[in-house]
């Protein structure tokens, strides 16, 4: 059997958001979209129901899953509903949903509703991306709760630049919600992972933690809250193959390494079809047998080559981290130019194997 595969430490999952609630002493939705950024849904919901406040999902057809698999608790559609009717399986299965367009609005006020719904009233305060206009705000909320159709509204924005500590922009895009929202009593939900993890004066009833569950940073310099995250997902697979080249020799695809001396290469089963970043770099960071090496050559599909030299021995079978706790995610990003969201969300075909049951 091919040994490529994903072990996630569910106890790991559990501290990250436990996290969360200490930093913040808030409510806290557990951000499971996108299948848990690939950690797994249903498995990870499962693992934390007995202590979320609830969890949050980009869509209803991700909702409607976690349902179908007994979770019973409040989960919260971020994007809200595409379709009116919509509503009705929003009513049916008790889904909190987020309104950030006046024809959301609208579609409430002419529905049908039997019982009424717990919303999320989004503000574009400077994210640009979805929300209402701030000019909009108070009026929606208004109206919203004059047709009869709500039990119960929390306000909320998105931080376009939380990830940037330094930036004025967080603080801008609060002055506007505080304004537009002033004489409104409700409950407010600001604070993403990074807002979470770095910016503790920014006022949050529910928090919404993201990629902090899943034991990545959102910085890219070192932050003190973030060092204390778990990381979630290990990465792993096994030497497959050894070659000894001299100096001198290429390896792989386009010969974008050439041993400097004379190398053993590792075959390791792993490629971007199973969503390690095409575009790592040589020199990216990997583990084997517990020593830090490097990635060489470029990544294929199924195969990437790793740099055994000076790891005397490992060998055929060797274990290989290719991000996890040792190999942290977000430096595997980094060097191939991107982000751990994206680099978890590319997982594919190593299967899952879930720790901590």
């Amino acid at each position: 059997m091919r040994p490529a595969r994903a072990l996630i430490d569910l106890n790991a999952l559990r501290h990250n958001y436990q996290l969360a609630r200490e930093l913040t002493g808030a409510k806290a939705l557990a951000v499971i979209k996108a299948d848990a950024y690939g950690h797994g849904a249903v498995r990870c919901a499962q693992a934390l129901q007995e202590q979320a406040d609830g969890f949050a999902v980009a869509c209803i057809e991700e909702a409607l899953a976690l349902r179908e698999a007994g979770i019973r608790g409040p989960i919260l559609l971020l994007e809200g509903f595409f379709e009116a009717d919509e509503l009705a399986l929003i009513e049916q299965h008790d889904f909190w949903c987020v309104v950030h367009d006046l024809w959301q609005v609208e579609a409430i006020e002419r529905s049908a509703l039997q019982k009424p719904l717990t919303l999320w009233l989004k503000m574009d305060s400077g994210m640009h991306r979805v929300g209402l206009h701030p000019a909009d705000y108070q009026a929606a909320y208004q109206r919203l709760l004059a047709s009869g159709k709500v039990g119960k509204m929390v306000l909320m924005s998105h931080f376009a630049r939380a990830d940037e500590l330094d930036c004025p922009r967080s603080q801008e895009q609060l002055a506007v919600f505080e304004q537009a929202r002033q004489g409104i009593a409700a409950e407010v939900s600001l604070r993403n992972s990074p807002a979470v993890l770095g910016w503790p004066k920014v006022p949050s009833d529910w928090v919404r933690p993201g990629i902090m569950l899943y034991g990545a940073t959102p910085f890219e310099q070192a932050q003190a809250e973030a060092a204390r995250l778990q990381p979630v997902m290990t990465l792993e697979s096994k030497i497959i193959s050894v070659r000894e080249l001299p100096a001198g020799e290429p390896v792989g695809y386009g010969a974008r390494f050439v041993a400097e001396r004379p190398t053993r290469v590792g075959v390791v089963a792993m490629g971007y079809a199973d969503g390690y970043p095409r575009h790592a770099p040589t020199g990216t960071p990997v583990a084997v047998d517990g020593q830090l090496t490097r990635l060489i050559g470029r990544v294929s599909m199924d195969m990437l080559t790793v740099d055994l030299t000076d790891l005397p021995a490992a060998g055929l079978g060797s274990r290989v981290e290719l991000w996890g706790k040792q190999v942290l995610a977000s430096d595997v990003a980094m060097a191939a130019g991107s982000i751990p969201y994206q680099i978890f969300c590319n997982l594919r075909r190593a299967p899952l194997l879930y720790l901590g049951d």
